[in-house]
């Protein structure tokens, strides 16, 4: 059976590595975008363009899934490299697979440190945001109220700094 699958995990194995690639792309812009001044259009349009490449990253997963249960094994990394070696038992030559998986799980991992860091920068600026908008509300620095699950709460009676 491996020798009917395997071409075909050859092929996702590639598309997805160049999905990640892309991927990594945008995360990278986003950095950027992010550490200049944010351009709400331009950080949306990005957003956008990594959701539609995570998506089909997950209908990879799923491919992979389907794969890897052709040959009785669970979706995980030992069961890769164990689908490998019986490609290889089989006669097959997976060796630019290996390879090229191996440079999907780096780039996975490049892409996971990225977003991790455009998030917390977002979560700051969005800190400083709402912040900045406490002041110019005339809201005291810290909230005095909670509501009943833990959440600081508004203060009804603030007034504006200034008006426009």
């Amino acid at each position: 059976m491996i020798e009917k699958t395997y071409p075909i995990t050859e092929q996702l194995i590639l598309n997805a590595l160049q999905l990640a690639q892309q991927l990594r792309l945008e995360l990278t812009q986003e950095t950027d975008a992010l550490n200049q001044t944010p351009q709400a259009d331009l950080i949306n349009s990005i957003a956008a363009n990594k959701k539609q490449l995570v998506s089909q990253l997950e209908q990879f997963n799923e491919q992979l899934t389907q794969v890897l249960a052709t040959e009785k094994l669970p979706n995980n990394q030992e069961s890769i490299r164990e689908y490998f070696k019986r490609a290889e038992t089989a006669g097959l030559l997976p060796a630019k697979s290996i390879g090229n998986w191996a440079q999907l799980m780096l780039v996975c991992a490049e892409c996971k440190s990225l977003n991790e860091q455009n998030g917390a920068t977002i979560d700051l600026l969005s800190r400083h945001t709402k912040r900045s908008l406490d002041i110019l509300k005339g809201k005291p620095e810290s909230a005095n109220t909670y509501g009943s699950d833990g959440s600081a709460q508004s203060d009804r009676y603030s007034h504006s700094l200034i008006s426009v």
